[in-house]
């Protein structure tokens, strides 16, 4: 999909639930390109970016560049190495949560301020924007007035936050950006009125923290589990989004506990007995098995497929048909 005249969106569908409707890797440039992001370790992100280079542009990938360590947007930086040959740059931040990630050779940290791009003409800044993780970034081509926001802002919902004091200060930052027309976040459609966009962003993260001290003045001493429940009574989610939320509703927590807002009763992790700990064990052995027999019954089946495709069908005959000219 073209964005501007220097940007496309490779949207690849996604069924994830926190992955609002795909997952998208950005193209920036002409002819030697810059990709932000690199999609998940499965083939299907490796096909569409192919065949998007393929059949709509004659193109060879320079650059990688990543928005944050988080695998869905890291996973394929080796394969853009191999394949492609790009050069592969990260923030600082994000150099020891990549781990096996990265590329032997061809990486580059990168720092708040950096620029790089494609060509001399095509630069992007990057701007480190902590509060998802430690090492979010967004990257801003301020000529065409495109930021790529990665999970700090997504198309179509709110994203999780590891930092609320963070985040938010990272929210106000981007919104004040020059020229600032389009937001190309990792997940979800491109966002065209970006600076309202952001604000509502902040004012949902104001209104959830104002729920929550409600909450705590009706009642006092609640769990964040029971908190989640009650904010978000009215949305009905599903087992999955619903430890999604209550992470959220411990990362406010978290924040008014700094800001000296709330008091924490410290609790009681569970310790779990020797009898469970080897029940654990026990079945995380049996399902790596599985996993192992699969791997094998897939290999098996691969095998026996070329093997179909090379040899006679007499086999399936015990006498098989025979012709002669009429």
């Amino acid at each position: 999909m073209q964005v501007t005249p220097n940007v496309r969106a490779v949207q690849v569908p996604d069924t994830n639930p926190m992955h609002p409707q795909f997952t998208t890797i950005y193209l920036v440039g002409r002819g030697q390109v810059l990709t932000i992001d690199s999609g998940e370790d499965m083939e299907r992100y490796r096909w569409m970016l192919r065949g998007y280079l393929a059949a709509t542009e004659k193109a060879e990938i320079s650059i990688s560049a990543v928005t944050h360590h988080h695998r869905d947007h890291s996973s394929n930086l080796c394969w853009l190495r191999d394949e492609f040959g790009a050069q592969v740059h990260v923030l600082e931040q994000g150099m020891p949560l990549l781990g096996d990630r990265l590329p032997e050779n061809g990486v580059s940290v990168i720092h708040h301020g950096s620029e790089f791009g494609p060509s001399d003409d095509v630069r992007l800044q990057t701007i480190h924007t902590p509060g998802h993780s430690v090492d979010s970034t967004c990257f801003y081509l301020e000529e065409e007035g495109v930021l790529f926001t990665g999970d700090t802002v997504l198309g179509a919902s709110s994203t999780t936050v590891n930092d609320l004091g963070d985040y938010l200060s990272s929210l106000t930052f981007l919104r004040d950006l020059p020229n600032l027309h389009l937001l190309c976040p990792g997940h979800g459609p491109v966002i065209e009125n970006p600076v309202a966009y952001i604000d509502a962003y902040i004012a949902g993260r104001h209104a959830r923290e104002r729920q929550i001290l409600d909450s705590l003045a009706h009642t006092p001493e609640m769990t964040t589990w029971a908190i989640m429940e009650l904010i978000y009574a009215d949305l009905n989610l599903g087992p999955r989004l619903r430890r999604a939320a209550d992470r959220q509703v411990s990362t406010h927590l978290r924040k008014l506990e700094k800001e000296g807002r709330v008091r924490v009763y410290a609790g009681r992790p569970r310790q779990k007995s020797a009898e469970e700990l080897a029940q654990e064990e026990e079945e995380e052995h049996e399902k790596l098995e599985v996993i192992r027999r699969a791997d094998e019954y897939r290999e098996e089946a691969r095998r026996h497929a070329l093997v179909a495709q090379e040899n006679p069908t007499l086999g399936e005959w015990e006498e098989p048909p025979r012709y002669a000219l009429a």
